[in-house]
């Protein structure tokens, strides 16, 4: 026992009788935080070697505790698009701040701000306002920023989903300066700033591998310290290979916006089936080839490279049961579940009513629940509100035929004629009437804690394996293992109180569903179910 305790405040909160989400498992331990330095604690280095003791103890009643969840795909929500430029700039500041402190009510502690394909002056107005916002350690804040993800607009034509063809640019003629005049130099990690601390606005870029010059580019930019994904591509799965030993780590909503899995070319999700580094090839070996088509080989006899296995790469799910089948988000996981990494691809329509709103480019969305469809139409067979919050949402789920998939994302439910079978009764009626295009997906508004029921009761690995892809997955794919995503001593103390999952016996977790009862952010409870958020400092 230490000699003597120290009377004076500590900033030390006990977390006890609760049930931990750590590691893949749920374990009945204590927790211990501290409000002045923001980090998880070593209780037993705190009590016998600093002879401390904490200033409160929370009795969570047998509630689960898992770290704060991350979101590296979020377009906007409760009201705010992060894509869309006020005319007074400072009002975009505030819709910010307004954004962080609805979101960490949902759970969500820290995340990337993200763009779809935007003009070039879109991104210099509004990048400074989304860099890494975790500095101050101010828990009042609400979720942090952790970096902007800039989902295009070097992205492919014909994979653009609701990106805006315009704004789309066609490669890399002129490499890395490219990157540089699209999002301004002064938004990179490279840039010569003011303060040698200032943390750069840019974390993650999404680019379509195929586009000419485009391996080249993957290479620097891995090599200055960028996130790399790839998304919205034509790639086949040699070239999808090639970008993940060019240094690409992630894979941007797997299953949309590409090509499907065929099975003489397994396009991107093949990645997932293969766990070596890719050995050389001519494919890998020419990455500044001056034309797409040079390296799109679905067309040609396979190579030797063929054979070749590339490294796996950390993927992103929608599981919000519009995007994906049920079935596709279990066959991903189960093919490399260390990989998994839920995101929401949440719009500003997050949060508000279901309703038609304006959009870009005199655009209009529709809201239905979860689901949001551009051109404001809305499928007949559309979701009804609430549909996604449901662990059993089979009946939300949306299906795409291949040509669809040419077409861009559609939606359609298992239950319409877009989803029947070839041999069915819907599809084999009127067959000279022209079928209807179904409305075009226009990213989601589902809430990262819904996705993460969905999954659990989806993919077989249960709540623990659920948690750990918002929690563990995205902190390692960012490099930030160790300090965000974790429950050990040394991490941030951005933690998430669960109430329900009381189906959810054994080391795993089964699949109760769960909700969002209390929220820490540094060490701080800043959200309290039924208390209207901030409980105070």
């Amino acid at each position: 026992m230490p000699s003597a305790i120290n009377p004076s405040p500590t900033g030390i909160t006990k977390l006890t009788n609760c049930r931990l989400i750590k590691d893949g498992r749920i374990v009945n331990e204590d927790l211990w935080i501290s409000a002045k330095n923001g980090k998880i604690l070593d209780s037993q280095e705190v009590f016998y070697a600093e002879r401390a003791t904490a200033d409160e103890v929370v009795d969570l009643g047998g509630r689960l505790v898992a770290p704060g969840f991350m979101d590296v795909q979020m377009n906007g929500g409760f009201g705010f698009d992060f894509s869309t430029v006020p005319e007074d700039i400072s009002q975009y500041a505030k819709g910010v701040k307004k954004l962080n402190k609805s979101l960490v009510q949902t759970g969500v502690t820290a995340y990337l701000p993200t763009l779809p394909s935007q003009k070039s002056e879109v991104y210099h107005k509004v990048l400074p306002f989304l860099a890494p916002s975790g500095t101050s350690r101010d828990s009042s804040l609400g979720a942090e920023s952790l970096g902007a993800h800039v989902e295009g607009p070097f992205i492919s034509p014909t994979k653009n989903g609701i990106h805006s063809p315009s704004v789309l640019l066609p490669g890399f003629p002129n490499g890395i300066a490219d990157v540089e005049a699209c999002y301004g130099v002064s938004n990179l990690p490279w840039a010569e700033r003011q303060q040698d601390d200032l943390p750069s606005p840019i974390r993650a870029i999404t680019l379509a591998p195929e586009l000419p010059g485009a391996l080249d580019v993957v290479r620097e930019l891995a090599a200055r310290g960028l996130v790399v994904c790839i998304g919205h591509t034509e790639a086949s799965y040699e070239v999808a290979g090639a970008a993940m030993r060019a240094g690409a780590r992630m894979v941007t909503h797997l299953f949309n916006a590409m090509r499907p899995l065929h099975h003489r070319n397994p396009g991107v999700f093949g990645l997932l089936g293969t766990d070596s580094p890719l050995p050389s090839s001519p494919i890998a070996s020419s990455p500044s080839s001056p034309s797409s088509s040079a390296l799109d080989v679905s067309a040609r006899p396979l190579p030797a490279a063929a054979a070749a296995t590339p490294q796996k790469p950390f993927f992103g799910l929608i599981a919000d049961g519009i995007h994906l089948h049920p079935t596709s988000v279990a066959l991903a996981y189960r093919a490399h579940p260390r990989g998994c990494v839920l995101v929401t691809d949440s719009m500003a329509l997050l949060g508000l009513p279901d309703g038609t709103y304006a959009w870009t480019n005199g655009e209009r969305i529709t809201k239905r629940g979860a689901l949001l469809t551009l051109d404001g139409s809305v499928a007949d067979s559309a979701t009804t509100p609430g549909a996604a919050s449901k662990s059993n949402n089979d009946t939300a789920a949306a299906t795409k035929s291949e040509e669809e998939e040419e077409q861009g994302e559609r939606a359609a439910s298992p239950g319409s004629s877009a989803a029947s079978s070839p041999g069915s009764s819907a599809s084999a009626s009127a067959p000279d009437t022209p079928r209807k295009p179904a409305p075009r997906i226009a990213g989601s508004a589902v809430t990262l804690v819904e996705c993460v029921n969905n999954f659990a009761a989806w993919s077989g690995g249960g709540l623990a394996a659920a948690v750990g892809c918002v929690t563990g997955a995205p902190a390692r794919m960012l490099g930030l293992d160790g300090v965000k995503g974790g429950l050990e001593p040394g991490c941030d103390a951005d933690l998430v109180v669960l109430g329900g999952g009381e189906d959810g016996g054994g080391e795993g977790g089964g699949a109760g569903e769960v909700w969002v009862e209390m929220v820490w952010k540094f060490g701080r409870r800043v959200f309290v179910r039924g208390e209207g958020g901030k409980e105070g400092e």
